[in-house]
Formats: structure tokens, C-alpha cells, sequence
């Protein structure tokens, strides 16, 4: 009898993937209470500029040296944009993204796929001269058998 033939159920790994399924489903389902009770807070603590109409007044620039330290919208991007909120009348900052930055951040990912390809097609290269060498000793040495 081959080993393994007379168990029954799930291999090993399947086992340890259901079992994280359900414990992830279990946790869901407990958060989700949770959430509801999130959603129904009012949104007075949230920046006018989430819940109505917004004009820029000012397009995005880098924080100052100050606005860094007092404005918490500085923190995420560097880069805010002064906003009046259309209804409210009240002027903000809203954390912004410099086309700058974004190009900056651009080019940095090419380079680092550029750097990637580069390093798998010396592997490739590199590979295939092995089994260039291993193929062309297995001819000559059954070049010399004969």
C-alpha cells in the first residue's frame, strides 16, 4: 500500500490555508461592527474641503520650514495647497502632490526597473553560457566513447 493511501482530507497546506480563510473571515466579521459605528460620527471634525465644494486659492508649493512643524497636512507630502471652501467660507491647507515630486518619483522607478531587467539578463546570460558549456561537454564525450 503506497503511503498516504489510506488518509483521507486535505494535504497538510491546504489544511493551513482554510484554517487562515476562516480565522480572516472570523476577524472580519468582528470588525465589522465596528465600522458601522465609524460611519455614523458626523462629519464636523473632518476639513471642509472632504465634505463640500473647494477652490484653490494657491497651488501646491513646498511647506515651509514652519508649516512643517505647525500644519499637519505638511507631514504626508511636503507640499500643500491653500483651498476656500465654497460653503463655509473658510480658508485651509490640503496636502498636495508637486508634479515635480511625481516626476522625481517616476524616473526613480524606471532606474529601478532598468536595474532589475539588467541584473536578470546578465543571469539569463550567464545561465545559458552553463548550459552551452555542459551541452558541448556531453558531445564530446560521447564524441570520445565512440
Amino acid at each position: 500500500m503506497p503511503a498516504g493511501a489510506g488518509r483521507r482530507g486535505l494535504p497538510p497546506g491546504r489544511r493551513l490555508y482554510w484554517l487562515l480563510c476562516a480565522f480572516t473571515l472570523k476577524l472580519c466579521q468582528a470588525e465589522a461592527p465596528v465600522r458601522e459605528e465609524k460611519l455614523s460620527v458626523s462629519t464636523s471634525g473632518l476639513p471642509c474641503w472632504m465634505v463640500e465644494e473647494f477652490v484653490v486659492a494657491e497651488e501646491c508649493t513646498p511647506c515651509s520650514t514652519f508649516q512643517a512643524k505647525t500644519t499637519p497636512e505638511c507631514g504626508s507630502t511636503g507640499y500643500v495647497e491653500k483651498i476656500t471652501c465654497s460653503l463655509s467660507k473658510r480658508n485651509g491647507f490640503k496636502s498636495c502632490r508637486s508634479a515635480l515630486m511625481e516626476q522625481h518619483l517616476f524616473w526613480k522607478f524606471e532606474g529601478t526597473v532598468i536595474g532589475v531587467a539588467l541584473v536578470f539578463a546578465c543571469l539569463v546570460i550567464i545561465r545559458q553560457r552553463q548550459l552551452d558549456r555542459r551541452a558541448l561537454e556531453k558531445v564530446r564525450k560521447q564524441i570520445e566513447s565512440i
